[in-house]
This record gives C-alpha cells, sequence and structure tokens, in this order.
C-alpha cells in the first residue's frame, strides 16, 4: 500500500528546458523583427512622400519659371525690377522659394531652396551651468 501512495510527477529534463528556452527566444526575436521591419516601412512611406512632394514642386516652380521666361506673370509671383520671387509648398512644414532674375528668354537662379515653415521653438527646460 505504501508503494502506492508514493507517486512522483514526470522530470522535466535539461533537454525540455532547453527547447522551451529557444521556443521562447525566437518567439521574442520574431516579434522584435516584425516591429523592425514596421518601423522601417513607416520610415520609407513618410521619405517617398516627402520626395514626391518635393518633385511636384520643383514641377510647379519649374513651370512658373517657363512662364516668366514667356513673359508672363503668373498670380502668386513677386516682381522686383527683373528679380521675380514665388513659393511652391511642398508638405504643411515646408515650402519651396523660388528667386529668379529674368531678361527676356535668358535667367539666372538667384535662390531655389527647401524651406521649414515650422516655427522653432528652443527647449529651456534644462538648467545649463552658465560657468559663473
Amino acid at each position: 500500500m505504501a508503494d502506492k501512495e508514493r507517486f512522483s510527477p514526470p522530470v522535466v529534463g535539461g533537454t525540455s528546458l532547453l527547447v522551451m528556452f529557444a521556443v521562447l527566444t525566437l518567439t521574442v526575436f520574431a516579434l522584435l523583427s516584425l516591429s523592425t521591419v514596421q518601423a522601417g516601412h513607416r520610415l520609407g512611406s513618410a521619405a517617398a512622400q516627402n520626395v514626391r512632394g518635393y518633385y511636384q514642386a520643383d514641377c510647379q516652380a519649374e513651370a512658373i519659371l517657363a512662364r516668366l521666361r514667356q513673359g508672363e506673370v503668373p498670380q502668386g509671383v513677386t516682381r522686383d525690377g527683373d528679380c521675380f520671387s514665388y513659393v511652391c509648398p511642398i508638405s504643411d512644414t515646408q515650402e519651396l522659394r523660388v528667386e529668379v532674375e529674368v531678361w527676356g528668354s535668358d535667367y539666372s537662379i538667384l535662390r531655389w531652396q527647401d524651406v521649414s515653415t515650422v516655427q522653432w521653438q528652443p527647449d529651456d527646460s534644462l538648467t545649463v551651468w552658465d560657468g559663473g
């Protein structure tokens, strides 16, 4: 009777523990890889959108320049003598600013610049030693 009451649970061997650890480790690495791929996809999509916006603005600026070279001054173009300036939006935070000097069909580009339209706010929350 005493032998029947002595029941020992099956022993989990070292190989079983090693397999469980390997499965857990591979699962964690798979989740990390998935999150890295998703972050890369978001970054790539944002970069593609920025490039698309820049080249659309560049195309618009070239069209305005072509009209200026034909002697037509489109709406939104500021004139100061032979110098013309205009802005083409790239996104809600960037714009392409252009300044050209036109003499008939000849022209000279003075400025063709991508400019941020967001007001920069410095972070003054950190107290820095001023040397005094």
